[in-house]
């Protein structure tokens, strides 16, 4: 008996390691030689693959296609009709398989609904990236981002809240406390 859930509507191919408490839901093809980690869940009309490596805990909503190329580590949400790409000048008359590049997903991050993600990024730890946003470049830790093409409009926290830093570059979240210094255009995480 497998150790996770998948919709009779859907097809989970040979070759396809998935994790406990894993679920896939109504319509979604996990494709061959995927790898999907424990406690993720799929929403509806979602492919992965093939050869796709995706950590544990990671949510990926609605309309979803994760190509070959793509890397998702752990805790990573994925909002409805996110949209990846794996080469940057696609033609469908011309075969570019050795020309994927490659696209991470780094710890905790967000992407938000209908944001477009073009290969060969980068997406650093907790970076929230906004609906409809189009990322076209490597994007830090905690950045917060928005646009066509997305620019950075400030930090997140862990929560994914807004941090506002006083004169000194620390930032409490209101979630839960945690501390954060700015310095030198970067984030580091404070212990509470």
């Amino acid at each position: 008996m497998a150790s996770y859930f998948s919709h009779e509507s859907s097809f989970v191919d040979e070759g396809v390691i998935v994790g406990h408490g894993t679920k896939i839901w109504h319509f979604s093809h996990i494709l061959s030689g995927s790898n999907i980690g424990t406690n993720c869940s799929f929403g509806q009309n979602c492919v992965v693959g093939p050869n796709v490596k995706i950590g544990s805990g990671v949510k990926v909503q609605n309309n979803v296609s994760i190509y070959e190329g793509i890397e998702i580590e752990d805790a990573v949400f994925i909002g409805p009709s996110a949209v990846f790409t794996n080469v940057t000048n696609p033609r469908a008359f011309i075969v570019r398989r050795q020309e994927f590049k490659k696209t991470l997903l780094k710890y905790g991050c967000t992407i938000g609904a209908n944001a477009t993600i073009v290969c060969g990024v980068t997406i650093g730890e907790y970076a929230l990236i906004g609906s409809g946003a189009v990322i076209n470049r490597d994007i830090k830790p905690y950045a917060l981002m928005v646009g066509v093409p997305a620019r950075q409009i400030g930090w997140v926290s862990k929560a994914g809240n807004t941090l506002k830093f006083d004169t000194e570059g620390f930032a409490v979240d209101t979630y839960d406390g945690s501390r954060y210094k700015l310095e030198d255009d970067n984030i580091a995480f404070i212990e509470k």
